[in-house]
């Protein structure tokens, strides 16, 4: 498919200058900070070298106050709480981080438990049959995370029960906020907390957080959970800003110094024995955790997560393992059927969003197979099966589109839905599918704009070859952790051609060494994935211009720069 480039205006030219002599680093570089909102030298210090002291207050938090109260009374009558949470990888890190601190700091055997719903038999979020274990096991007091916001009818119930809540959510409340003990949602509309993109173990993290300041815990006793949350932050895709790149930076700090043992046999069983980024958190860690809660239970994502033996980590980390392949084998299936019924479907081409339902499909990775097709057909996409004699599913959208105000606007033909501006979940009666179908590609089809509809590379900058220097990269590597709102700098390049090593690799991907038409003495190797379409051009060394990622690549113990080609236009 077709992308389209976008090429940010250069920032403010003396503010670039000024940056760049009191830093001491190439301009290229200061530009990508001003464009990041780094204006000063002050500014710039705290992005490059992040510090705990700045993470904010937690009881600026709404309710905070009324949570920790909440919790200290507990402990002090002696109550049993009841740790719940999602089955994905931000609600179970969020479970482990909150269960293994009190367990820790309210040590009786037996009083702190956790809790994690069955995806098929309960559904996302809390449940009646969470809530009824919690009453016949004589929880009195349940800490929800990544869930509960929208939960409203579950909370009455729980209060009948003389069981009271703790709600810790970071996605979108509805109209009326559920009547819980206290509800802490920095996306809640009368919450002041000045960062409202925390994920949910995030905001379980603050929990922990305040309980320490008031009982004169140290900060220090909780370096031990920030993997957990740095972990979530990767895998839930928040933006990596502000709070979140704090706790990411000094989270992947402890799994690369002190990993827990879970993590450990995670990465040992993948044979990964390189530095531990963001990558690896995305691609090794999240697909194994999610893959519990996907295919079996989640309770296993936890038990992996809290364990305190090597060996009995390693058993669970490869029994996940397994579970993963087998996500994966599902996924790859479940894709094509899905693929194929759109290609076979004159109308369904034509759309302007995906809806897809199929009464057999396996309910653990629809969401997964909603993010295949909105890569291949780059509209709103929405995946859904039969779970329960309902049709539920997931819903996944493209850059700038809000699928999740798209889904509201159908919300008379839903049961529940909630999520994010780019990822939401829903559920339905059978007999409605059909009229949602007709209904979302309306309302999409009203108020998405074309240029939604191609997929866009966002150029930071454009960067001769030459600047491209083992310093120029030790500065550029600084900027990690990437993710949402900084992600890895994308550079490009014009009149560039191959110094005559072009080959095709894998299946479909180029192997390059690029160099400049000035100067064809430097050259850079280059990988373009997905792009062996170019192979003759390139071939026959015609210049192009290219917009690439500068990564490191590690081949026979060696590591060297390589540029990661996203796309190429040929001149």
């Amino acid at each position: 498919m077709a992308k389209r480039w976008n090429i940010k205006k250069k920032a403010n030219e003396t503010t670039v200058n000024k940056l760049a002599e009191e830093l001491g680093i190439d301009k290229v570089l200061a530009n990508l900070l001003v464009h990041r909102g780094i204006n000063t030298f002050e500014e710039a210090k705290t992005f490059f070298r992040p510090q705990l002291k700045d993470l904010h207050n937690p009881f600026l938090m709404k309710d905070m106050d009324k949570a920790i109260t909440r919790i200290e009374t507990a402990i002090k009558n002696n109550e049993k709480i009841l740790v719940y949470g999602d089955y994905d990888v931000d609600g179970t890190t969020a479970v482990a981080l909150v269960y293994s601190f009190f367990k820790k700091y309210h040590p009786a055997q037996g009083v702190v438990d956790y809790y994690i719903p069955d995806r098929y038999a309960e559904g996302y979020g809390i449940s009646f049959t969470g809530i009824d274990f919690a009453k016949e096991n004589n929880f009195t007091l349940i800490i929800a995370l990544d869930c509960g916001i929208k939960a409203n009818d579950k909370i009455e119930y729980a209060n009948k029960q003389h069981i009271d809540f703790i709600i810790c959510d970071h996605h979108r409340p509805g109209e009326t906020l559920p009547h819980a003990v206290a509800v802490l949602d920095p996306k809640r509309s009368d919450c002041t907390y000045p960062f409202d993109e925390l994920c949910g173990c995030g905001v379980g993290f603050k929990l922990i957080q305040g309980y320490a300041q008031k009982n004169n815990i140290s900060f220090e006793d909780l370096y031990e959970y920030l993997d957990l949350t740095a972990i979530s932050i990767a895998s839930d895709l928040v933006p990596v800003t502000g709070e979140n790149r704090t706790l990411s930076y000094f989270g992947l700090k402890q799994i690369n110094e002190n990993p827990r043992k879970g993590i450990k046999a995670i990465f040992e069983l993948a044979n990964v024995k390189r530095e531990i980024t963001v990558n690896e958190l995305v691609f090794i860690i999240g697909p194994r955790i999610n893959a519990a809660g996907r295919l079996e239970t989640g309770r296993n994502a936890v038990a992996l997560l809290i364990s305190d033996s090597h060996e009995i980590a390693k058993t669970s980390g490869a029994s996940i393992n397994v579970t993963n392949t087998a996500r994966r084998v599902l996924d790859v299936d479940i894709t094509a059927h899905a693929l194929s019924m759109i290609d076979d479907d004159v109308v369904q081409i034509a759309r302007k969003s995906t809806v897809l339902y199929h009464p057999e499909w396996h309910k653990g990775v629809i969401g997964i197979v909603a993010s295949r097709l909105t890569e291949k057909y780059y509209r709103p996409t929405i995946v859904l099966t039969e779970s329960n004699g309902k049709a539920t599913g997931s819903a996944r959208s493209v850059k700038d589109f809000d699928v999740y105000n798209a889904i509201e606007s159908c919300a008379d033909l839903l049961e529940q839905f909630g999520g994010h501006k780019y990822a939401a979940g829903l559920t339905m009666k059978l007999e409605n599918v059909e009229a949602f179908q007709q209904r979302f590609e309306e309302v999409v089809s009203e108020t998405i704009e074309d240029h939604m509809l191609v997929p866009e590379i966002e150029i930071d900058a454009e960067l001769e070859l030459k600047n491209i220097t083992p310093k120029f990269y030790r500065v550029l590597k600084q900027f990690a952790p990437f993710g949402p709102d900084n992600m890895s700098p994308i550079f490009v390049t014009k009149n560039i051609c191959d110094k005559g090593y072009v080959r095709i690799v894998g299946t479909n991907h180029l192997k390059m060494d690029v160099q400049p038409a000035q100067n064809p003495r430097g050259s850079f190797p280059a990988i373009a994935f997905g792009q062996a379409n170019h192979f003759d051009d390139v071939l026959r060394k015609k210049f192009f211009t290219a917009c690439y990622a500068i990564e490191e690549n590690e081949f026979n113990g060696k590591t060297s720069l390589q540029l990661n080609v996203k796309d190429m236009k040929m001149e």
